[in-house]
């Protein structure tokens, strides 16, 4: 491959990754707009719905955040009254996140994270593409992660 189409191709992943970003937050208006909640608001939601009740650090852990964002989002989840904040009687210090009664029946009626075209999508992959597609994202995620490092570093 010659340094032209090189850059052509590096150009379209570019776009690909716009578009997929993109798409992530036009599921995410939608969902607000449908449920009330964010995508990170239903991803605690659904941990909590398929785990039982964790503390913020388990949250944080299961949906891939740090513990102060997995605190605002708690925070505007208690709010609207679908989850509480429960105390350990045997020690205080401890604080568990629950799904109130409406929390649970968001839990049961809303979408999935992940829409079900995209996972039919992907099942329907024949092995060698998903592979591919396996072993493309990870490689672009490394990509990502070393360029957040290095922009770390100029602060």
């Amino acid at each position: 491959m010659n340094s032209v189409d090189r850059e052509q191709h590096t150009r379209e992943i570019i776009h690909s990754i716009r578009r997929i970003v993109q798409a992530g937050e036009h599921y995410s208006k939608e969902l607000e707009k449908t449920f009330g909640v964010s995508t990170p608001q239903l991803a605690c939601i659904q941990v909590l719905h398929e785990q039982g009740s964790l503390p913020l650090s388990k949250i944080a852990k299961q949906i891939m955040v740090n513990s102060s964002t997995v605190t605002g989002i708690i925070d505007r989840l208690e709010k609207k009254d679908l989850v509480t904040r429960v105390r350990d009687p045997h020690d205080r210090r401890m604080i568990t996140i629950e799904l109130t009664n409406r929390g649970t029946k968001l839990a049961e009626n809303a979408p999935p994270l992940i829409p079900q075209g995209i996972m039919q999508g992907l099942k329907s992959l024949p092995e060698e593409d998903f592979n591919k597609v396996v072993y493309g994202l990870h490689k672009l995620a490394s990509l990502l992660d070393t360029a957040v490092e290095e922009l770390s570093l100029h602060r």
